[in-house]
């Protein structure tokens, strides 16, 4: 069986199978970039400094375990979509609180 047809779109475009040094490399760096998109956008809240650095460091850790299982399955994929509907959540948000201010 030819791995390549069984790898994520992700994996694929950056051809982990090919060259898997720099295409892990690639794999980890958006899914980190995407995680921390995703926290910023949907969980973040205003913390300390420190607080702030530990949960990136562990975003960071996961993003680790998460580029491994991104090989075969559709995790950068699937933070992509989430990501998306983040930021469809905050304009839209962003333009009813800028509507309902132009009401008052």
């Amino acid at each position: 069986m030819d791995v390549s047809q069984r790898l994520s779109f992700f994996a694929a475009l950056f051809r982990v199978d090919d060259n898997p040094t720099v295409g892990m490399w690639m794999l980890y760096l958006t899914i980190a970039a995407l995680s921390i998109l995703v926290y910023k956008l949907g969980f973040a809240q205003k913390l300390p400094v420190l607080k702030s650095i530990i949960i990136y460091v562990f975003l960071l850790l996961g993003s680790t375990v998460l580029t491994f299982l991104a090989i075969f399955l559709p995790i950068t994929e699937g933070l992509v979509v989430a990501a998306l509907i983040l930021i469809i959540y905050k304009l839209r948000l962003r333009e009813h609180k800028k509507t309902e201010a132009n009401l008052k």
